[in-house]
C-alpha cells in the first residue's frame, strides 16, 4: 500500500470551472485518474456557486489511477514525481499521462 505522503501531488491543475481548484491548486483531498479509455480527472465538479476542498495550502495527491496504459502507472497507482491537469472538451485531463 502506498502511504498517503509517497502518493504524487497535483502540481497544477488550469481547469477553473472545477470546484477544487482555487488559483490553479487542486484543494481536493485526492484524486481520480481515468477510465479505461480516457485520462480524466473523475474528482472535477462543476459547480460555480460553491468552492469545495480542503484549505490550509494543502495541494491534492492522486490517489488512484485506472489507467494501466499509462507508464506511469504501476498496479493502478500512479509514480510520476507529479502531474499537471488541464482542460479538455467537457471535462479535466491529467496532462502527464503518457502511452507505455
Amino acid at each position: 500500500m502506498t502511504a498517503a505522503v509517497e502518493m504524487p501531488r497535483v502540481q497544477e491543475c488550469v481547469v477553473a470551472a472545477c470546484s477544487y481548484n482555487h488559483t490553479n491548486d487542486c484543494h481536493a483531498f485526492a484524486i481520480t485518474i481515468g477510465s479505461p479509455d480516457h485520462a480524466h480527472c473523475h474528482t472535477f465538479i462543476e459547480m460555480p456557486a460553491v468552492r469545495g476542498g480542503v484549505d490550509g495550502g494543502m495541494t491534492a495527491q492522486v490517489g488512484a489511477c485506472q489507467r494501466a496504459d499509462c507508464r506511469h502507472n504501476e498496479q493502478l497507482e500512479c509514480h510520476a514525481p507529479s502531474i499537471k491537469v488541464g482542460p479538455d472538451n467537457d471535462m479535466a485531463d491529467c496532462m502527464t499521462y503518457a502511452s507505455r
